[in-house]
């Protein structure tokens, strides 16, 4: 376990999780949520190779933070088929202050955990993460 400057360890669980994400697209995203307990980043959901972006956005409470991958497939111009990583911060308005702040001092720590990320987001709302916001960040 590190020990993060914020005080939030990171569960191992975590960065495994990544990595077969990464290396061997197991899932399609991993939602992340802080266990205020036990002081360190857990997994919370891992979503299947097969879930679409809007099973993503539903797994992510309304009204709480969290930390998300998604791993977005797209074709480009050039018609070559690619993928990308996707980091999100999901602070929702409506959620606690506590909770917004605790997320936002353990980010940087608990991403420079995950590496390989390609693309970051910071989102407050839905609109914030829509797919054509991904499409545009991806590309």
């Amino acid at each position: 376990m590190a020990n993060a400057a914020s005080g939030m360890a990171v569960n191992d669980d975590c960065k495994l999780k990544f990595l077969e994400l990464k290396a061997k697209r197991t899932y399609r995203f991993i939602i992340f949520k802080i266990d205020e307990k036990q002081k360190q980043v857990v997994v919370e959901k891992l979503g299947e190779p097969n879930l679409t972006y809007d099973d993503f956005t539903a797994s992510l409470p309304t009204n709480e933070c969290r930390y998300a991958i998604y791993d977005f497939d797209f074709v480009t111009e050039e018609n070559c088929q690619k993928s990308k990583i996707f980091f999100i911060a999901w602070s929702p308005d409506t959620s606690r202050v506590r909770s917004k702040m605790l997320y936002a001092s353990s980010k940087d720590r608990f991403k420079r955990e995950l590496d390989g990320i390609q693309v970051e987001l910071q989102a407050t709302d839905p609109t914030e993460m829509g797919l054509d916001v991904i499409r545009g960040r991806a590309n």
